[in-house]
Protein backbone atom coordinates (compact mmCIF):
# COMPACT_ATOMS: atom_id res chain seq x y z
CA UNK A 1 0.00 0.00 0.00
CA UNK A 2 1.46 3.41 -0.96
CA UNK A 3 2.41 5.42 2.22
CA UNK A 4 0.42 8.47 1.35
CA UNK A 5 -2.80 5.96 1.47
CA UNK A 6 -1.24 4.19 4.56
CA UNK A 7 -1.41 8.23 6.27
CA UNK A 8 -5.06 8.26 4.81
CA UNK A 9 -6.15 5.35 6.71
CA UNK A 10 -4.50 6.25 9.70
CA UNK A 11 -6.10 8.97 9.79
CA UNK A 12 -9.66 7.92 9.09
CA UNK A 13 -9.61 5.54 11.95
CA UNK A 14 -7.87 8.15 14.81
CA UNK A 15 -9.52 7.19 17.64
CA UNK A 16 -12.02 10.06 19.54
CA UNK A 17 -10.11 11.38 22.92
CA UNK A 18 -11.98 13.81 25.66
CA UNK A 19 -11.11 14.35 29.15
CA UNK A 20 -13.19 16.79 31.41
CA UNK A 21 -11.33 18.53 34.11
CA UNK A 22 -11.68 21.82 36.68
CA UNK A 23 -10.10 24.95 35.28
CA UNK A 24 -6.57 25.00 35.82
CA UNK A 25 -4.89 28.23 37.31
CA UNK A 26 -3.80 29.33 33.56
CA UNK A 27 -7.07 28.86 32.36
CA UNK A 28 -8.74 30.03 35.53
CA UNK A 29 -6.74 32.94 35.11
CA UNK A 30 -8.02 33.50 31.99
CA UNK A 31 -11.19 33.08 31.55
CA UNK A 32 -11.03 35.14 34.71
CA UNK A 33 -9.77 37.87 32.93
CA UNK A 34 -11.45 37.03 29.31
CA UNK A 35 -14.84 36.01 30.16
CA UNK A 36 -15.98 36.29 33.55
CA UNK A 37 -16.51 39.03 36.40
CA UNK A 38 -18.08 39.22 39.60
CA UNK A 39 -22.27 38.80 39.19
CA UNK A 40 -21.91 35.92 36.22
CA UNK A 41 -24.76 33.58 36.98
CA UNK A 42 -22.32 31.27 37.69
CA UNK A 43 -18.67 31.08 39.98
CA UNK A 44 -15.69 29.77 38.48
CA UNK A 45 -15.74 26.44 40.57
CA UNK A 46 -18.80 25.57 38.73
CA UNK A 47 -16.89 25.63 35.00
CA UNK A 48 -15.16 22.70 33.69
CA UNK A 49 -12.72 22.30 30.75
CA UNK A 50 -13.42 19.61 28.22
CA UNK A 51 -10.95 18.48 25.64
CA UNK A 52 -12.40 16.62 22.45
CA UNK A 53 -10.80 15.34 19.11
CA UNK A 54 -12.39 17.57 15.89
CA UNK A 55 -11.46 17.23 12.65
CA UNK A 56 -11.01 20.74 10.70
CA UNK A 57 -11.80 21.85 7.20
CA UNK A 58 -8.50 20.58 5.99
CA UNK A 59 -9.80 16.98 6.88
CA UNK A 60 -7.06 16.47 9.96
CA UNK A 61 -7.87 15.62 13.59
CA UNK A 62 -7.28 18.63 16.13
CA UNK A 63 -7.45 18.83 19.82
CA UNK A 64 -10.44 21.37 20.73
CA UNK A 65 -10.73 22.96 24.47
CA UNK A 66 -14.14 24.57 25.63
CA UNK A 67 -15.23 25.50 28.83
CA UNK A 68 -18.38 24.79 29.79
CA UNK A 69 -20.84 24.11 33.03
CA UNK A 70 -19.41 21.18 35.01
CA UNK A 71 -23.33 19.51 34.39
CA UNK A 72 -22.76 20.22 30.45
CA UNK A 73 -19.34 18.58 30.09
CA UNK A 74 -19.84 14.66 29.84
CA UNK A 75 -23.45 15.19 27.80
CA UNK A 76 -21.34 17.53 25.59
CA UNK A 77 -18.52 15.06 25.25
CA UNK A 78 -21.30 12.40 24.23
CA UNK A 79 -21.96 15.23 21.50
CA UNK A 80 -18.77 15.67 20.45
CA UNK A 81 -18.06 12.14 20.03
CA UNK A 82 -21.22 12.04 17.43
CA UNK A 83 -19.21 15.28 15.53
CA UNK A 84 -16.63 13.16 15.32
CA UNK A 85 -17.87 10.10 13.73
CA UNK A 86 -19.86 12.11 11.36
CA UNK A 87 -16.47 14.07 10.70
CA UNK A 88 -18.41 17.53 11.11
CA UNK A 89 -15.67 20.03 10.39
CA UNK A 90 -14.62 22.91 12.90
CA UNK A 91 -12.88 25.91 12.41
CA UNK A 92 -11.50 26.94 15.38
CA UNK A 93 -11.76 25.69 18.96
CA UNK A 94 -8.95 26.78 21.64
CA UNK A 95 -8.96 28.60 24.55
CA UNK A 96 -6.48 31.22 22.58
CA UNK A 97 -9.33 31.21 20.01
CA UNK A 98 -12.14 32.18 22.92
CA UNK A 99 -9.85 33.81 25.61
CA UNK A 100 -6.74 34.72 24.27
CA UNK A 101 -6.04 38.55 23.12
CA UNK A 102 -7.67 40.00 20.53
CA UNK A 103 -4.59 40.34 18.44
CA UNK A 104 -3.95 36.56 19.11
CA UNK A 105 -7.56 35.59 17.86
CA UNK A 106 -8.65 34.46 14.32
CA UNK A 107 -9.19 37.34 11.79
CA UNK A 108 -12.19 35.39 10.61
CA UNK A 109 -13.87 34.98 13.74
CA UNK A 110 -14.87 31.88 12.76
CA UNK A 111 -14.39 30.10 16.80
CA UNK A 112 -16.46 27.92 18.20
CA UNK A 113 -16.93 28.55 22.08
CA UNK A 114 -18.43 27.94 25.23
CA UNK A 115 -18.81 29.90 28.41
CA UNK A 116 -18.87 33.63 28.08
CA UNK A 117 -20.28 35.56 30.71
CA UNK A 118 -22.49 37.81 28.51
CA UNK A 119 -26.30 39.03 27.67
CA UNK A 120 -28.18 37.75 25.22
CA UNK A 121 -27.35 39.54 22.07
CA UNK A 122 -30.84 41.18 20.46
CA UNK A 123 -31.39 39.72 17.13
CA UNK A 124 -30.11 41.55 14.07
CA UNK A 125 -33.66 42.70 13.00
CA UNK A 126 -33.46 45.35 16.05
CA UNK A 127 -29.52 45.81 16.92
CA UNK A 128 -28.19 46.82 20.41
CA UNK A 129 -25.96 45.05 21.99
CA UNK A 130 -27.67 43.38 25.22
CA UNK A 131 -30.99 42.48 26.14
CA UNK A 132 -31.05 42.83 30.22
CA UNK A 133 -31.11 39.03 30.62
CA UNK A 134 -28.20 36.56 30.85
CA UNK A 135 -27.17 34.53 27.81
CA UNK A 136 -27.16 30.56 28.09
CA UNK A 137 -23.41 31.37 27.44
CA UNK A 138 -22.90 32.87 31.28
CA UNK A 139 -24.58 29.68 32.83
CA UNK A 140 -22.00 27.49 30.33
CA UNK A 141 -24.50 25.94 29.05
CA UNK A 142 -24.33 26.84 25.27
CA UNK A 143 -22.53 26.30 22.05
CA UNK A 144 -21.87 27.90 19.12
CA UNK A 145 -20.73 26.04 16.27
CA UNK A 146 -18.58 27.66 13.07
CA UNK A 147 -20.16 31.81 13.58
CA UNK A 148 -19.72 32.39 9.78
CA UNK A 149 -20.65 29.24 8.45
CA UNK A 150 -24.18 29.78 11.05
CA UNK A 151 -24.69 33.11 11.51
CA UNK A 152 -27.30 34.57 13.74
CA UNK A 153 -30.08 36.31 10.58
CA UNK A 154 -32.96 38.35 11.36
CA UNK A 155 -35.23 40.06 8.75
CA UNK A 156 -32.57 39.23 6.41
CA UNK A 157 -29.51 40.83 8.08
CA UNK A 158 -26.68 39.75 9.83
CA UNK A 159 -23.80 41.09 12.13
CA UNK A 160 -21.14 39.80 10.16
CA UNK A 161 -21.79 40.21 6.76
CA UNK A 162 -19.08 37.65 5.81
CA UNK A 163 -21.59 34.88 6.91
CA UNK A 164 -24.10 35.84 3.75
CA UNK A 165 -23.04 33.32 1.80
CA UNK A 166 -24.26 30.65 4.42
CA UNK A 167 -28.15 32.54 4.85
CA UNK A 168 -29.16 30.23 2.46
CA UNK A 169 -29.82 26.63 4.79
CA UNK A 170 -30.21 24.41 2.07
CA UNK A 171 -27.03 24.75 0.17
CA UNK A 172 -24.97 22.28 2.56
CA UNK A 173 -21.59 23.81 2.62
CA UNK A 174 -18.90 22.44 5.04
CA UNK A 175 -19.39 23.41 8.30
CA UNK A 176 -22.96 24.13 8.05
CA UNK A 177 -25.28 22.52 10.64
CA UNK A 178 -26.95 19.62 9.48
CA UNK A 179 -30.07 17.45 10.50
CA UNK A 180 -27.30 14.90 11.95
CA UNK A 181 -25.21 17.35 13.99
CA UNK A 182 -28.65 18.81 15.55
CA UNK A 183 -29.51 15.23 16.90
CA UNK A 184 -26.63 14.68 18.09
CA UNK A 185 -27.02 17.60 20.64
CA UNK A 186 -31.18 16.52 20.91
CA UNK A 187 -29.95 13.26 21.85
CA UNK A 188 -28.87 14.98 25.52
CA UNK A 189 -31.77 17.11 25.29
CA UNK A 190 -30.53 20.84 24.25
CA UNK A 191 -31.71 22.76 21.99
CA UNK A 192 -31.13 24.29 18.29
CA UNK A 193 -30.89 28.02 17.41
CA UNK A 194 -31.78 27.57 14.07
CA UNK A 195 -35.47 25.56 15.02
CA UNK A 196 -36.37 29.36 16.90
CA UNK A 197 -40.12 30.38 15.42
CA UNK A 198 -40.10 33.41 13.18
CA UNK A 199 -37.40 35.64 11.41
CA UNK A 200 -35.00 35.35 13.49
CA UNK A 201 -32.22 32.40 13.98
CA UNK A 202 -29.24 31.67 15.80
CA UNK A 203 -27.87 28.81 13.75
CA UNK A 204 -24.61 28.26 15.28
CA UNK A 205 -26.38 28.18 19.08
CA UNK A 206 -27.18 24.91 20.87
CA UNK A 207 -27.76 25.13 24.51
CA UNK A 208 -29.98 23.09 27.43
CA UNK A 209 -32.93 25.49 27.82
CA UNK A 210 -33.32 25.96 23.72
CA UNK A 211 -32.52 29.54 23.97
Amino acid sequence: MPPFAVSLLVLAIAPFHSSIQPLPGPVRAEVKREAWHPGCPVPLSDLRLLTVSYHGFDGRTYTGQLVVNRSAAAPLTLVFRQLYGLRFPIRHMSLVDAYGPVRSRPADGDVSGGFECRQAVPSPCVGGSGTGTWSEHAFGEAVDLNPVENPYVGCGQSRDPSSRPYFNRSRRLPGMVTPAVVRAFRSIGWGWGGSWTGSTKDYMHFSASGH
